[in-house]
């Protein structure tokens, strides 16, 4: 399958979120309904990555937390940004391959992200969504509480709609040649023992 707008995306994202709660558990494994390495079963992995690291970052703020459980948790949340920036990338690479071949417009112009941060920022949108709603439907909460979150889902709703709207533009862009894709890998440096001074001081 060819995605090319974010209305087939949004359904992905949005299953791997009701899944993932299920269970609201942040060690359950991820058991992706999609065939492996389409870009189906990429978006399902994004959006499931997001997912628990979203509960991962509720954990670690636990002001009554073990100092030891905190630094386990700090080093799981470092490898999910890791993971989530892995997959971003991949995601990448099928729209570089899917537009490698458009000839650019002679006044073609570039974008300040590509298609798959953009997309990463979708996914992140949608368990704002999920999250606000659920906050919205309390029944041990009052009325203004309730209200406070009904507006600021209003908002993240609209922010959504006006999110696909520019993605599917973009697509639209890279698809005329009106834009020249180019991705450019994050080149994390903390992560690399290599690069990050306090790891390579430690030989």
């Amino acid at each position: 399958m060819i995605i090319l707008s974010t209305e087939p995306i949004l359904p992905i994202f949005n299953l791997a979120i009701e899944d993932y709660h299920k269970f609201d558990n942040v060690d359950h494994p991820c058991e992706n309904p999609y065939e492996k390495l389409t870009i189906e079963w990429y978006f399902y992995n994004k959006a499931w990555i997001d997912t628990v690291q979203w509960h991962l970052e509720d954990l670690i703020r636990d002001p009554n937390i073990d100092p030891v459980e905190a630094l386990t948790l700090k080093r799981r949340i470092d490898k999910s940004n890791q993971d989530r920036t892995d997959i971003v990338e991949m995601i990448d690479y099928y729209y570089q391959l899917l537009f490698q071949k458009v000839e650019p417009q002679p006044n073609a112009t570039l974008n300040t992200e590509s298609p798959a941060w953009a997309i990463d920022r979708l996914s992140i949108l949608q368990l704002k969504n999920y999250h606000m709603k659920a906050e919205v439907e309390r029944t041990d909460v009052s009325e203004e509480h309730k209200a406070k979150c009904q507006a600021k889902l209003d908002v993240l709703l609209e922010q959504n709609k006006d999110l696909c709207t520019a993605i599917d533009q973009l697509m639209e862009c890279y698809k005329t040649g009106e834009k020249v894709m180019k991705v450019y890998k994050q080149m994390k440096m903390y992560n690399d023992p290599a690069l990050n001074p306090v790891l390579y001081g430690q030989k």
